[in-house]
């Protein structure tokens, strides 16, 4: 009996110490995309993009993210630099911008759907 509630005892310890050294290691790497300031978001949500107009510095990194219930896709009006698949729910499309300029940009699926980055 006493090396049964041992074991068990052992176990709890042993679970609980790869659960508090787990949760401390991804709030820090959490908190680290946070705080980069070359990471710039644009939320995609009832047939929008928000912020429509987003201006970021050359080098900057942005994502799309679909939190809409229907597929959507991120394609340039001009040229062919941003091309998304289609993303469905909570899925993400992210493009590093190294040139200055004005990139509009819309949905495929929704043309009424659009916006712009421009890269400073």
């Amino acid at each position: 009996m006493k090396k049964t509630t041992f074991s068990l005892a052992l176990t709890g310890l042993v679970v609980l110490s790869f659960a508090f050294l787990n949760s401390g290691h991804t709030k820090l790497v959490a908190g680290e995309q946070n705080a980069s300031a070359d990471q710039h978001q644009v939320k995609i949500d009832n047939f929008s993009y928000a912020p429509s107009t987003l201006t970021v510095p050359v080098g900057a990194t942005v994502t799309w993210v679909n939190q809409d219930d229907v597929p959507h896709n991120v394609v340039s009006t001009e040229g062919k630099i941003l091309n998304s698949s289609l993303l469905d729910t909570d899925q993400t499309f992210t493009y590093t911008f190294d040139k200055a300029g004005t990139y509009p940009y819309y949905c495929s699926i929704h043309p009424k759907m659009i916006g712009k980055v421009i890269v400073q």
